[in-house]
């Protein structure tokens, strides 16, 4: 796997329509993404003292962080709608090597601060509801 720039890391929030069209968060400058599996143990006395797990069983999730400055994008607008009502909607995360990730997610957290005479800055974490498709 070539080296990539964590800048080429894009988050972008669906519409709403169908099918959804994607627009990028605008301001992110940090982000990442953490693949979640819960893994479910299948040892016998016939596994010669060695743990086996179940392949395919489990809890699999993804979850998303990023930090970066608000702008005040429709991307943004509805990011926020969607954690202040509890809404989980169609996300994308786009890397420079061209692949996807492509899920439904709920904002778990959306932080705002800033400083006087400043830029003001957000932190978001979201999680994914059902399946999350690699392509």
């Amino acid at each position: 796997m070539a080296a990539e720039k964590g800048s080429a890391f894009l988050l972008k929030i669906g519409n709403g329509a169908v099918p959804v069209a994607y627009a990028t968060v605008a301001g992110l400058r940090t982000t990442q993404l953490s693949v979640n599996g819960e893994a479910v143990a299948i040892t016998s006395k016939d596994s010669g003292g060695w743990r086996e797990l179940l392949s395919g069983a489990g809890v699999r999730s993804v979850s998303v962080s990023g930090a970066g400055v608000f702008t005040g994008s429709a991307a943004e607008v509805r990011l926020r709608g969607n954690a202040l009502s509890g809404v989980i909607d169609d996300y994308r995360l786009s890397f420079e090597s061209g692949e996807t990730m492509t899920g439904r997610f709920l904002v778990t957290r959306l932080d705002y601060a800033g400083d006087y005479n400043g830029e003001r800055n957000y932190t978001l974490a979201l999680e994914s509801s059902g399946p999350v498709v690699s392509a």
